[in-house]
């Protein structure tokens, strides 16, 4: 299926490895442009010629910015392109008990996982709507659903993703911009296959065997049974850049796996 994004611009926060390194990849396999992001320069080196190797004629650039730090939001903002594509997915993912969550915790975490994309959209939504087109996307979790009582303050940043996005979207009336978010299930990222490699070792178990057990105690209502791997939360994520998912727009759309069992 050839979904029209030949030549679009794409810009994906946080995407030198996981979700927005997928997505990077099944955006370039339809032929758009992509820009990386990520905060060390040799990490976006790594992963720019990862993708090279992969798809060699494509357009691939990348941009370093720590999203603490306003000094480089401002020179990532002012370094960018026009942007037909922008997916916030940057963030932050840290297990601690709510007492033990200083206030610079809950400050750093929604600087990097909310303000994020509020920071990018405010720049570069204006163009997309004088444009007449754009799309902009959120990676969300099912953790800002289903709040983890470990990690209140990552599931309060997924929400807040959720009604960014929305709130966006009454901005685009009559228009070919639309705003989605991605609620997301347990997937198999880089950093969840170290810490159960880790697991597998300290319990004399295989991977596999770890990775089941987490699925059956921690995520049983998961119909997949099973950890969603980072391409398929992309196949989503790039339909949803493409004009023929023009008619969804403020929607929160799950790729959980099944995790969440509400029908709404």
């Amino acid at each position: 299926m050839d979904l029209q994004l030949q030549g679009k611009t794409a810009f994906i926060s946080g995407s030198t490895q996981g979700i927005g390194f997928a997505i990077a990849k099944q955006l370039l396999k339809e032929g758009a442009h992509v820009i990386i992001n990520g905060r060390i320069s040799q990490k976006i080196d790594t992963a720019m010629f990862t993708l090279r190797k992969e798809f060699p004629s494509a357009t691939i650039s990348g941009i370093a910015a720590d999203f603490t730090k306003g000094q480089e939001i401002k020179e990532l903002i002012e370094r960018l392109p026009a942007i037909d594509i922008l997916v916030n997915n940057v963030g932050l993912f840290e297990l601690k008990e709510f007492t033990e969550i200083t206030d610079s915790d809950w400050q750093n975490i929604f600087e990097v996982n909310v303000l994020s994309g509020i920071r990018l959209s405010r720049a570069l939504l204006p163009g997309m709507l004088n444009n007449n087109e754009g799309r902009i996307i959120f990676i969300s979790s099912e953790a800002g659903i289903n709040i983890p009582s470990n990690m209140i303050h990552y599931g309060m940043t997924k929400t807040a993703m959720i009604s960014v996005s929305r709130g966006l979207a009454e901005m685009t009336k009559n228009t070919k911009v639309t705003v989605n978010s991605i609620i997301g299930g347990p997937t198999y990222s880089e950093g969840v296959a170290i810490a159960v490699e880790q697991l597998a070792s300290s319990q004399n178990q295989s991977i596999e065997e770890v990775k089941n057990g987490i699925m059956q105690h921690l995520n049983p209502t998961s119909l997949l049974q099973r950890f969603i791997d980072t391409s398929e939360i992309a196949s989503l994520a790039t339909y949803l850049c493409s004009p023929m998912a023009s008619a969804t727009n403020g929607a929160a759309l799950r790729a959980d796996g099944g995790v969440l069992n509400s029908i709404l």
